[in-house]
């Protein structure tokens, strides 16, 4: 097998347009890396950055999950630390604005109007960059507070803080604004998603971490006892694979729906009729609930320990209440896992409400004489697929809850750190299986288009359901 998959990425770099696109691409990545490396001007990275080290299975929280998505860029305080994740927020929220305003909604309809759409975005990204870089300059101004650790001196290197905070502003809304554009030359030069890939690199960096604290896992190193235990490894390799082929196949899962289309004529041309389906995923909501439940559930973790701190010299009894809620809703208790498997259900029923027009499928299906065997046209069709889509986003929703708690079970039931469990399920994984399978499906379709064999027997990738 491995043998066949080895042939296949030979053959790749066999096909000129291929060649020059995976390079393009690899190039690209290697400068979205160096954005997340090179720090900027005034800031002592370093001591953030052995604050991260020394605090590794203490980071499993928002700031833990940001800074994985910047690729380890935030705690080297670096000119990438806000990431790709305000275009990609900007990105959501002019997805959901545009299900709910009808001018919008409309827009997206017209000819050019996605162009303006995207062109939203990009302003919306600008914006989001301005007030996100404010707010993270000021917590490097005051480490203590933010990351709760010990920081002599601080962080902040320049004597005027305002110029200071003018100045990472605007280099952090250029980092941003950098990814964003790396991201479009890899969608349009390259192979794959470009903003995706520029997300999965930076998790990918941060695998070799992952490996020395599973390698201390089983040998701590002198001084200390050695802990290695053969089934548990086996135990670990194990459940990885089989989280990993759970992953890709329901990220693949669909429902066929059959769709019989009728002859129609349009002027002297007449149209013959034909069978086809329609694909229903299992996984439509993708990584996005488990982003909006963890990214909510972090506040009011916050919230009850400053309120806790604040009340604590006149208003003890009050003070006591907010700190056993800050107990509670720590990562990891049963209530926080209760709470967000819930909330993943939900906004994957709220994600898919938005973004499944059901009543615009049957309009479009019935204006060009498509219908479903045995059920009617117009509302019949919208009904049967919101009956359809309801059960299978209940299996994919449960799904996503199960895999976003796997880090914390083993953190909490076996002990891993969660820069190790964090590539056994969650964003991480998810995000990774996902973007690779579809960096596949490209690279196969030129693969395809050349008569060479695909990576896998059949020539494609393709749900199994």
């Amino acid at each position: 097998m491995f043998k066949a998959i080895f042939a296949t990425f030979a053959n790749c770099f066999k096909i000129p347009e291929l060649k020059s696109r995976i390079i393009f691409t690899v190039l690209v990545l290697a400068v979205c890396r160096m954005v997340a490396l090179i720090p900027i001007p005034g800031l002592d990275g370093a001591a953030l950055a052995q604050y991260f080290e020394q605090n590794a299975s203490k980071t499993g929280g928002l700031l833990g999950m940001y800074s994985l998505f910047t690729g380890g860029a935030m705690e080297n305080c670096a000119i990438g630390s806000l990431g790709i994740m305000p275009y990609i927020s900007a990105t959501i929220i002019i997805q959901l604005l545009s299900a709910v305003v009808p001018q919008l909604a409309k827009m997206v309809r017209e000819e050019g109007g996605r162009t303006k759409i995207i062109q939203y975005g990009r302003y919306l990204t600008v914006l989001l960059c301005l007030g996100q870089g404010f707010f993270m300059a000021l917590s490097w101004e005051n480490p203590e507070k933010v990351f709760g650790g010990n920081f002599p001196g601080g962080l902040v290197l320049i004597q005027n803080l305002w110029w200071y905070r003018l100045q990472t502003v605007l280099v952090l809304t250029t980092g941003t604004l950098l990814l964003m554009w790396l991201g479009e030359q890899i969608t349009d030069r390259g192979i794959g998603n470009g903003v995706s890939l520029v997300i999965t690199i930076g998790i990918l960096a941060r695998l070799p971490q992952a490996l020395q604290g599973a390698w201390l896992m089983f040998f701590p190193g002198k001084g200390a006892a050695n802990s290695f235990n053969p089934f548990f490894a086996i135990a670990l390799l194990l459940l990885l694979l089989a989280v990993v082929a759970a992953v890709i196949a329901v990220t693949q899962a669909q429902r066929k729906i059959p769709v019989q289309y009728a002859q129609r004529a349009v002027g002297r041309k007449v149209y013959a009729g034909g069978t086809s389906f329609m694909p229903l995923r299992v996984s439509y909501a993708g990584v996005m609930p488990i982003i909006f439940a963890q990214a909510i559930l972090m506040f009011p973790e916050t919230i009850f320990l400053q309120a806790s701190r604040l009340t604590e010299k006149n208003m003890e009894g009050l003070s006591k209440v907010f700190s056993a809620l800050y107990v509670a809703l720590q990562r990891g208790t049963l209530i926080y896992i209760t709470i967000e498997a819930l909330m993943i259900i939900f906004f994957t029923y709220f994600w898919v409400a938005t973004q499944f027009n059901e009543i615009q499928i049957a309009d479009d299906l019935k204006k060009y004489g498509g219908y479903i065997p045995g059920v009617r046209p117009g509302q019949a069709t919208s009904d049967f697929l919101h009956r359809a889509m309801s059960r299978i986003t209940l299996a994919g929703a449960l799904f996503l809850a199960a895999i976003a708690i796997v880090p914390t079970l083993m953190y909490n039931w076996w002990g891993v750190p969660f820069a190790v469990g964090q590539f056994f399920g969650g964003t991480s994984l998810l995000i990774t299986v996902g973007v690779l399978l579809d960096t596949m499906r490209q690279m196969e379709s030129h693969l395809l288009m050349r008569h060479y064999d695909g990576f896998l027997k059949k020539g494609r990738i393709k749900g199994r359901f």
